[in-house]
């Protein structure tokens, strides 16, 4: 047990194999209410079962997370690059090679997105990404319990192609009933957040939605409208993986109806943490580029 706790400290459970990071948000009395530094999970636990960790300790559990992180962003670009060719090139089957190979004026749309995430930390790394990866995206800080009432004032003003609810989720202590809501810290406002969006627009290609985080109820968030929830396992997700499940829905064609285990592929945590359905790509080809 690490004495002298405080708000802010970084500490793993030594219960649980010290496994996963957490960032101390609450301390009442002999408890601390967790967040996790890398996994979408609130957690609460004895203050006997949280051990301090050093900035050394930090950096060597967190290296397994930066190098997944990195080899997902590899796969995404060299992806990028195979496929900018082959849409571009679809139904013109007469193409030479030389044409092939000449770089053709054209200009890409990708979908755009609206992420509503009850986390400021991950949504500051979210939005980070996705100027990385060169995704329109808007992204504000909505405590998940807001994200229902507000959800629809944001879609009205930002009119995006992909809505993103997230944020913090988790099974309470010993649930052994995976359907009832009630035994989800969160599912029920991910849930209600995205009935409002699909009423707002029922098309499921026309608003893509992902929706949920740590352990979240999966398939009601499914049945409520999601087209990409998580998790069907009941398992831990990363914070970026709603980032790469996006990715993948904004850079492919409209041509294009994509395989569930294709997006999935993506993400760090995989098929255990996200599912889906089939949904079309968000990205339009434009030509001919405009010199100005």
């Amino acid at each position: 047990m690490s004495s002298n706790l405080e708000i802010g400290d970084i500490v793993a459970r030594p219960s649980h194999g010290n496994d996963i990071l957490f960032k101390i948000i609450g301390i009442n009395e002999d408890r601390v209410c967790l967040r996790g530094l890398d996994v979408r999970l609130y957690a609460e636990a004895p203050k006997s079962d949280v051990e301090k960790k050093s900035p050394s300790e930090i950096s060597k559990m967190r290296q397994e997370f930066i190098k997944k992180n990195s080899e997902c962003m590899r796969r995404i670009f060299e992806r990028r690059v195979e496929d900018k060719s082959r849409v571009f090139f679809r139904g013109e089957k007469a193409a030479t090679t030389a044409m092939r190979s000449q770089e053709p004026e054209h200009y890409e749309l990708p979908g755009t997105v609206l992420h509503l995430d009850g986390d400021k930390d991950y949504l500051d790394l979210c939005k980070a990404t996705y100027s990385q990866l060169n995704i329109p995206a808007y992204g504000f800080f909505v405590e998940e319990d807001k994200q229902p009432e507000e959800v629809i004032n944001y879609l009205k003003k930002y009119t995006p192609d992909i809505l993103v609810l997230t944020g913090h989720d988790g099974l309470l202590n010993n649930t052994k009933n995976f359907r009832e809501i009630s035994n989800y810290r969160k599912s029920n406002y991910f849930v209600e957040a995205v009935r409002k969006a699909r009423e707002y627009e029922p098309g499921r290609d026309d608003l893509i939605i992902f929706a949920g985080a740590c352990q979240s109820y999966y398939e009601a968030l499914i049945e409520a409208g999601a087209n990409y929830a998580s998790s069907p396992q009941r398992v831990l997700i990363h914070a970026f993986d709603p980032v790469f499940v996006v990715e993948k829905l904004a850079y492919s064609s409209i041509y294009d109806t994509l395989v569930v285990r294709d997006v999935i592929h993506n993400t760090i945590t995989g098929l255990e943490g996200i599912g889906g359905i089939e949904t079309r790509g968000c990205l339009r080809m434009g030509f001919p580029k405009s010199p100005y």
